[in-house]
């Protein structure tokens, strides 16, 4: 079952709804797509069955949206040749850190700047390194904490498109604070076009439950890089077990499993060829994804308004900082600060 949400152009009104051949129902008392997560799989698509015995709409006359504005978004790095050919051109070293094969490793990013399937994406204006990474997600759909491994595929509830939009410039400078990326990738992540059950996708799932599905990525109509999810490292339940472990989970949750290897972003092939070839991406060029089973999105590049500078840093020079050390030597053990009234 596919599970999205959209916008009705007749009454400009957003809801949630299954997608089937063209057609768009609404799902029976118009929960919001974290609603019906919230319900668990079984009953969400029993739903979904209701919806769709009942009339819809063309997909021509509804504006898709992002099918759900999650609750968190994790995103991994699972794919060793993306994080190999990444290393090389951001960071200028070969390799994978032999961390990388301990865990599906990830970082938080911004839940509150997703976009949709047919919204054009707006790069910070001061970045001219902007690029795209072509990655799946898995939707959440039970509440669990330290999941067993075992318990982890039932709390899936569907899978989703990722394109995590990157601005290399702006990243490469933050990473040299060993904290992981900001601003670089703060600004938008887009979603969908729609929320695909395990069922779906089931005749693709292998023995060691990979997903032999085939991802494409395209900049104006030409192809850039293509790759097998079934190539990375971990499979999505291994990443629902580390996310969870000493944590929590809950529906609506998001895990993305990073840029496919093989060209998943241009980041990747710069570091491969020593140069920016292919070029950054620039206003007005459009990105296409695209995943079997999963469908495709499309992206048009623009510009954000800029934006004033920042405070600046308190900065202080080597003399200060060494007669503040010394001062620190001399205080007494137990000193504590005042503290305010």
């Amino acid at each position: 079952m596919q599970f999205v949400t959209y916008r009705d152009l007749t009454d400009g009104v957003e809801r949630a709804g299954v997608l089937d051949d063209g057609v768009v129902h609404a799902l029976p008392g118009d929960p919001t797509m974290r609603e019906t997560i919230a319900l668990g799989l079984e009953a969400a698509q029993a739903q979904g069955d209701r919806a769709l015995a009942a009339a819809g709409t063309p997909l021509a006359d509804v504006r898709l949206v992002a099918p759900l504005q999650p609750a968190s978004l994790r995103d991994c790095v699972a794919f060793e040749e993306h994080v190999e050919g990444v290393r090389r051109s951001i960071d200028g070293v070969a390799g994978v850190p032999p961390e990388w094969y301990d865990a599906p490793t990830f970082y938080f990013t911004n839940p509150h700047t997703v976009i949709g399937p047919q919204d054009d994406v707006a790069f910070p204006a001061a970045s001219v390194a902007r690029d795209f990474e072509l990655e799946v997600a898995v939707v959440i759909g039970r509440e669990g904490c330290s999941v067993a491994a075992a318990d982890a595929a039932d709390h899936v509830f569907g899978y989703t498109l990722l394109n995590d939009w990157s601005a290399r410039d702006l990243q490469a400078r933050e990473m040299k604070v060993g904290l992981g990326p900001a601003k670089g990738k703060d600004f938008a992540n887009t979603l969908g076009p729609a929320i695909v059950t395990p069922d779906e996708l089931a005749p693709w799932r292998d023995g060691a439950g990979f997903l032999y599905l085939w991802c494409t990525a395209a900049v104006n109509g030409v192809e850039i890089g293509h790759d097998l999810l079934s190539n990375m490292g971990w499979t999505f339940e291994s990443m629902i077990v580390h996310a969870s472990r000493d944590s929590r989970i809950v529906p609506g949750d998001l895990i993305g499993s990073g840029t496919t290897g093989n060209g998943g972003c241009l980041a990747e092939l710069w570091g491969r060829r020593g140069r920016q070839d292919p070029p950054p991406l620039r206003d007005g060029d459009v990105v296409t994804i695209r995943v079997s089973g999963l469908g495709s999105l499309t992206t048009r590049i623009t510009s954000a308004a800029p934006r004033p500078d920042g405070p600046l840093v308190r900065r202080r020079d080597a003399a200060a900082a060494r007669a503040e050390h010394a001062l620190q030597e001399t205080k007494p053990v137990g000193h504590r600060l005042p503290t305010a009234h």
